[in-house]
């Protein structure tokens, strides 16, 4: 069934003027430690276990599930009552916590579907897409190595790429879901890392655009860098004007939010903003047959505040260091609006 939302648009050329619009919202939700209580054999998450240091029992990880599904729950709700059709994810641990994940009772109307593959990294946490089937049709998927190596030539062990090849509502859609290498060891000595993974979704972006040059493509993900940061600008190839987004390149809207100061996370009082979702040109131009894109926002409600403790005023997480809050996440969740004029 499809939903309509009225937009008031105000023209140039025009006065204000109203019209039906379709709203496709998509986003992007770092879980922040979404682990079952299970020890997994080679896997370093004996502290998220009942007996380990974070005492992760299945009443915390039930509370965990219902935080994290409440905030979902609203994602989108502003302009769609569906929220959000399209959703990346990271920092889970396996299939199972998404199957317990979309069950819950505040998402469970939502039929969320999942695409996951288990990732290489050594604390066995991954990337996957949360999706709507009345919006995205699943054509194809595949999780691809990020082949990073350091600078000694040893492979990087991280997080792969998820590729999500399909259809919003007809229309052809492919979604990198990315969780790039963190910034231990400092931003610059880890920057090079980044920069990798940042070139093998470019290598992915080429190869779509070789064979489906109209196709659009969302590069998604907790980048562990800023709109500004060589791997996002340079490798990718952002611009931070929807008017410069021509052929082969992406608009970063979150480019404007964190030069206003605005971010997803903040660590030593200094807010970042990681988690990105960067539009292909091709979703950029306004059109009357297809989808395009809109507008996007942080979704950061006061109750994902973190009222008291060392973190105060940062995304409310779930542990303050090892005292458990039973917060959301130590991210807010990102949303990006995609709309389509409806038939007449």
């Amino acid at each position: 069934m499809k939903h309509v939302f009225i937009l008031l648009l105000t023209m140039s050329v025009a006065p204000i003027w109203a019209q039906q619009y379709q709203v496709v919202c998509t986003g992007f939700y770092n879980l922040e430690n979404l682990f079952d209580t299970l020890a997994t054999p080679g896997v370093n998450d004996l502290e998220f276990t009942p007996e380990g240091t974070r005492k992760w029992t299945g009443k915390r990880y039930q509370d965990k599930l219902q935080n994290l599904a409440k905030v979902i729950s609203e994602l989108g709700k502003e302009y769609t009552q569906d929220g959000a059709a399209i959703l990346g994810v990271s920092e889970l641990e396996n299939r199972s916590v998404l199957e317990d994940l979309v069950v819950q009772e505040a998402i469970a109307d939502l039929g969320y579907k999942i695409v996951h593959y288990d990732s290489p990294d050594r604390r066995g946490i991954d990337v996957a897409l949360l999706y709507q089937p009345r919006y995205f049709e699943v054509i194809s998927s595949q999780s691809v190595n990020s082949e990073i190596f350091n600078l000694d030539g040893e492979e990087v062990i991280t997080r792969d790429v998820l590729h999500v090849h399909g259809l919003l509502h007809g229309q052809e859609l492919h979604i990198l879901v990315n969780h790039w290498p963190s910034r231990r060891g400092g931003e610059k000595a880890s920057r090079p890392l980044r920069v990798a993974a940042a070139k093998k979704n470019r290598q992915i972006i080429d190869s779509i655009w070789a064979v489906s040059p109209n196709a659009g493509i969302l590069v998604m993900g907790d980048l562990n860098d800023n709109p500004v940061n060589e791997s996002v600008r340079k490798a990718i190839k952002t611009v931070p004007d929807k008017e410069r987004a021509k052929k082969g390149l992406f608009y970063n809207p979150w480019h404007n939010y964190y030069k206003k100061g605005l971010g997803t996370l903040a660590w030593q009082d200094t807010w970042s903003l990681f988690d990105q979702v960067l539009i292909s040109h091709t979703l950029v131009e306004k059109r009357d047959d297809a989808f395009y894109y809109w507008k996007s926002a942080i979704h950061n409600p006061p109750y994902l505040i973190q009222p008291m403790g060392h973190y105060r005023g940062y995304p409310f997480r779930t542990f303050d260091f090892d005292e458990y809050i039973s917060g959301y996440s130590d991210h807010f969740p990102v949303v990006s609006y995609f709309v389509k004029a409806m038939e007449n």
